[in-house]
């Protein structure tokens, strides 16, 4: 299914079918930080067994290249995109250092 077909077309739909269409696309959100937590988690521990230091410049400044990419293909703007990510990075070290 392209985009295309799934973005509702407002001209066919009532107010309150956009708003039915916003509370799902924020309930999918969520499922996919919670699965983005639960892969850092994994990631930490497998950091802490290895010996690895929690923090990865190299690896956050992939992430955050690859979240600008992902907002231009999706014609978003990548500032918005880059500080939602850096947040989340941020928040996935401090549960890191929390646990060590």
């Amino acid at each position: 299914m392209s985009q295309n077909e799934r973005d509702p077309n407002p001209e066919e739909m009532e107010l309150d079918e956009l708003r039915e269409e916003i509370r799902e696309i924020d309930r999918d959100i969520v499922e996919l930080i919670a699965r983005r937590t639960y892969v850092a988690d994994s990631i930490a521990q497998v950091k802490e067994l290895e010996g690895l230091p929690t923090t990865d410049s190299k690896q956050e400044e992939r992430v955050m290249d690859r979240a600008g990419e992902n907002a231009e293909h999706f014609d978003v703007d990548s500032n918005l995109v880059k500080a939602i990510f850096r947040l989340l990075i941020e928040l996935n070290k401090v549960e890191q250092r929390s646990t060590r």
